[in-house]
């Protein structure tokens, strides 16, 4: 709860989405991500893929799972923001590699590229208004 109050106390811009809004959208992404990111995996341990395939999506998990307790637990704007910048840029790392071999995990990553990079708008602009 004190998380929830330090972050709706922090100047965001007129654009900012509501807060009830990320939940839905996340889970949304959790399930695409899951469901992609497992099937790279599983190519890359039955050998039909070549490893370093694995690594942005295994450093693009680290990234964002990282966010939270960045932003929230350590209620660190700044920390957030250059997190919120690697995950964008794993992903869009992710996206390269595996374009070649899985265009389906491409595709259907499109939203969570899309969300993460209205995400580092969001994050650097939050920042920027709470220096």
């Amino acid at each position: 709860m004190e998380s929830y109050n330090w972050y709706q106390a922090l100047t965001k811009p007129s654009w900012a989405p509501p807060s009830w809004l990320f939940g839905p959208v996340w889970t949304g992404l959790y399930i695409v991500i899951a469901i992609s990111f497992c099937s790279v995996f599983y190519q890359v341990v039955a050998k039909k893929l070549p490893s370093a395939v694995a690594w942005p999506f295994i450093l693009n998990l680290i990234f964002n799972f990282s966010f939270t307790p960045l932003q929230f637990g350590l209620k660190n704007n700044l920390l957030a923001a250059v997190d919120i910048i690697f995950v964008l840029a794993t992903l869009v790392w992710a996206l390269v590699v595996i374009y070649p071999y899985l265009k389906w995990v491409f595709w259907i990553n499109i939203p969570y590229l899309l969300w993460v990079c209205f995400a580092v708008v969001l994050q650097i602009t939050i920042t920027y208004l709470n220096r």
